[in-house]
C-alpha cells in the first residue's frame, strides 16, 4: 500500500545490530538447505541480488519453496525469475515494487500476475532507481536519502517517499527510506570460504544490498582460495564480514544467465511460462522441478544436466 515501509529504518537501531553482528574471518560454507533454514524465517523480509534474469540464486530460491517458507516481504527490485518463483509458492505478503511480474522480452508471469492482484499482497511502488538507492541509505548507516527521481510522478504517489526542502538551496527534493532486509540471497561467480566474493559484470546494488542486509546467504559459481582472491583485492565486491553462509553451486544461476559462463535456457523458460497457463499442468511443473528434488543438482539432471549446461555455455561464448 502507498506509504508502507516493511522494514525497521531507525538506522541507530540498525547501527547497533551491525556493532554487534560477528565478523568473523571462519569458513562458512553449508548447503542450500542448511542456509535457508537456519537464517530465513517466516515473516522475515528478503532482498535477492542479479538483475532481471542474470545472477539469480536458484537454488536459494527454491529451497523457500521446498521449506515452505510464507508470509516473506520482498523486495522486487529488477525481478524476474525470483518473483516469478516466489509468487508461484506465495512465499510473500508484502513487496517493495519496482519490476516484478514481466520477464522481459519473454512475457509476463501469470503466476506472478495472479498475486499481485489477488488483494491479499501489500505493495508499494518504486522505481529501479529508488530502490537501489534505499539500499544505499542502509549501506551507509542512514534513516533516508534525498534523490530527485519520481518526482511528479505516479510512482511517488504509490511509493513510502516523501517530499523535503533541501536545506542549502531550499529547492524540493524526495527522500526514500533506508531498506534493511533482514536476510538477501546473492549468487556470485567465485568466493572464498569466507564470503569474499567477486563478480564478473555488472553488480548492480548487490554491494549494497549485501552491506544493508542482517544476513548474507552467498551462491557461487566455484569456491576458490583466499590467495586467489587475495592476488587482486580489488575486485572483492561483497567482503567476508558482511556474508554469512556461502554454498558452492554451479550452474547457480540456471535458468538464468550467467555473465561469461552461460547463456539463459530459454526453452525451459518457455515451458515454465506455458505451464502457468493451467492450474494442474503448473502444479506437475512445480512438483517435477522443484518439490519432488532433493537438491539444485538433482533439478539441473532433470532438466538435461551437463549436456545441456554446455550448450548454453557455448551460447553465452556467441553472444
Amino acid at each position: 500500500m502507498p506509504g508502507d515501509i516493511f522494514t525497521e529504518i531507525d538506522n541507530d537501531v540498525m547501527r547497533a545490530f551491525f556493532r554487534n553482528k560477528k565478523k568473523r574471518l571462519v569458513d562458512k560454507t553449508t548447503t542450500a538447505a542448511e542456509a535457508v533454514r537456519k537464517y530465513l524465517k517466516d515473516g522475515d523480509y528478503l532482498a535477492i541480488g542479479g538483475f532481471g534474469g542474470v545472477r539469480i540464486p536458484t537454488a536459494l530460491i527454491h529451497e523457500v519453496l521446498r521449506q515452505h517458507r510464507k508470509d516473506l516481504g520482498f523486495s522486487g527490485h529488477v525481478s524476474t525469475f525470483d518473483c516469478q518463483m516466489l509468487a508461484a509458492g506465495s512465499c510473500f505478503d508484502r513487496c517493495d515494487a519496482a519490476y516484478v511480474v514481466g520477464l522481459e522480452a519473454r512475457g509476463l508471469s501469470r503466476a506472478s500476475r495472479k498475486l499481485f492482484e489477488s488483494g491479499n499482497l501489500k505493495v508499494t511502488e518504486w522505481s529501479n532507481g529508488a530502490l537501489a538507492w534505499r539500499f544505499k541509505a542502509a549501506a551507509m548507516g542512514l534513516s533516508y536519502l534525498p534523490i530527485r527521481s519520481m518526482l511528479g510522478t505516479d510512482t511517488f504517489k504509490y511509493s513510502a517517499a516523501k517530499i523535503i526542502e533541501c536545506p542549502f538551496t531550499g529547492k524540493k527534493m524526495g527522500a526514500v527510506p533506508a531498506l534493511y532486509p533482514d536476510v538477501a540471497f546473492i549468487h556470485v561467480h567465485r568466493a572464498d570460504v569466507y564470503g569474499n566474493c567477486q563478480i564478473d559484470g555488472i553488480i548492480v546494488a548487490d554491494d549494497d544490498i549485501a552491506k544493508a542486509s542482517k544476513a548474507v546467504i552467498i551462491t557461487t559459481e566455484k569456491i576458490v582460495s583466499n590467495d586467489d582472491i587475495r592476488k587482486e583485492p580489488n575486485r572483492t565486491i561483497i567482503p567476508f564480514w558482511c556474508v554469512d553462509a556461502v554454498v558452492e553451486v554451479p550452474y547457480g544461476s540456471y535458468p538464468g544467465n550467467m555473465p561469461g559462463l552461460y547463456y539463459s535456457d530459454e526453452a525451459h523458460i518457455a515451458e515454465w511460462l506455458a505451464s502457468e497457463s493451467d492450474e494442474a499442468k503448473f502444479k506437475e511443473f512445480l512438483d517435477r522441478n522443484i518439490y519432488s528434488c532433493k537438491d539444485f543438482d538433482e533439478y539441473l539432471k532433470k532438466n538435461g544436466g551437463t549436456k545441456k549446461m554446455e550448450e548454453l555455455k557455448k551460447l553465452e561464448h556467441l553472444k
